[in-house]
């Protein structure tokens, strides 16, 4: 017991001495946190912008009233119709200065042009139009439309973005945590033939993991504490409810499992740069493909595939599950079991590699 305290603290001390170590796995997440945090907390639909060249009937026609309430979504800039002006409209489009140029091609047949770089923006500004010319349709024919769409959002109208990032950005920082923690440790241990000190003093290899599995481990709670600390301030609006608490043990089993891929690098790597090239090269594009930063409902069916296979996907589902969604032990008991037996192929693997000295 006396040497694994020893040895925690030695652990725990190296960590906090290397601000580089203490940036990357402790303030660098949360600077994402906040920085999307901010970004996405305004959920109101984007101003479109369109050029009118010269006198176009459904848009001319807009009552005073009804033009004033369409501004909030759609701003209109009217020219006259000569081809100068129209010249002029459609170089505004292709250089992004305004998302469309609106025409009159024909008696009753209004030609919109814009530009496809921007599929976010084209999308938008097709959909004001088109809700506009539909309204301007309706009141020609003076019927009321068959049928009515009427859409509401099945989550509290108070429920913000931060409660689906929150889960996401954690996952990754569990991963970032488990991975460069353990590599980089490894690897500078053997450098400074620390290993090899060890494996001669009577120091039995339970106390040496349980140490290192302890200070990881007590750095990922640390971590989670001061995400739901943050995401929780009225600025944000994280929202804890239900069986939140299971974020707890699987962010032990988030651990472990990255815990594992860490100790397969610095088994493998000879040097502290090749450790921290291979974790970047595992964790980045593992915490794109998961979905951690962005959902991937609209990513390539080749894409999807693959982050199935990957653990930071599970264990940011389950975090979603449990912090976002409500539910409970059923969401998280499989990822922790699957997370689990990760961690132990790869450790087992890791083993054979191992070395305590290069020599």
């Amino acid at each position: 017991m006396k040497s694994f305290v020893s040895l925690s603290k030695a652990m725990a001390l190296g960590l906090l001495r290397d601000r580089a170590a203490v940036f990357f796995m402790l303030v660098f997440p949360l600077m994402f946190l906040a920085l999307f945090g901010a970004l996405f907390d305004d959920e109101s639909t984007p101003q479109a912008k369109i050029v009118q060249v010269g006198d176009v009937k459904v848009l001319d026609s807009i009552p005073d009233g009804e033009r004033a309430q369409l501004r909030d979504v759609l701003s209109i800039e009217k020219t006259d119709g000569s081809a100068a002006a129209r010249t002029e409209a459609l170089k505004k489009v292709r250089e992004g200065d305004t998302d469309a140029a609106v025409f009159q091609s024909g008696d009753g047949e209004v030609a919109m042009r814009y530009s496809a770089a921007d599929s976010v923006r084209s999308g938008n500004v097709r959909s004001v139009v088109d809700s506009v010319i539909q309204q301007a349709n309706q009141e020609a024919t003076g019927k009321p439309p068959a049928y009515r769409l009427t859409t509401k959002r099945i989550e509290d109208e108070s429920v913000k973005p931060i409660q689906f990032l929150t889960p996401g950005l954690l996952s990754w920082a569990v991963a970032m945590g488990g991975v460069f923690g353990s590599a980089l440790n490894l690897v500078s241990w053997r450098k400074k033939r620390i290993l090899r000190r060890l494996w001669l003093a009577p120091v039995g290899p339970g106390s040496v993991i349980g140490a290192r599995v302890g200070v990881n481990l007590a750095l990922a709670f640390a971590q989670t504490g001061i995400f739901l600390g943050l995401a929780t301030l009225p600025y944000y609006g994280l929202r804890l409810g239900g069986s939140w608490w299971l974020c707890l043990p699987l962010v032990a089993c988030g651990t472990l499992a990255f815990m594992s891929i860490g100790l397969l690098i610095g088994s493998w790597a000879k040097t502290e740069e090749a450790a921290n090239g291979l974790a970047q090269i595992i964790v980045l594009p593992m915490a794109f493909l998961s979905g951690s930063f962005f959902p991937l409902e609209a990513a390539p069916g080749w894409v999807r595939s693959i982050s199935e296979f990957l653990p930071l996907t599970h264990l940011a589902d389950a975090m979603q599950a449990v912090l976002s969604r409500g539910e409970s032990w059923g969401a998280a008991l499989p990822v922790m079991g699957g997370l689990l037996l990760f961690a132990a192929v790869v450790t087992l693997i890791a083993s054979r590699l191992f070395r305590w000295d290069d020599a």
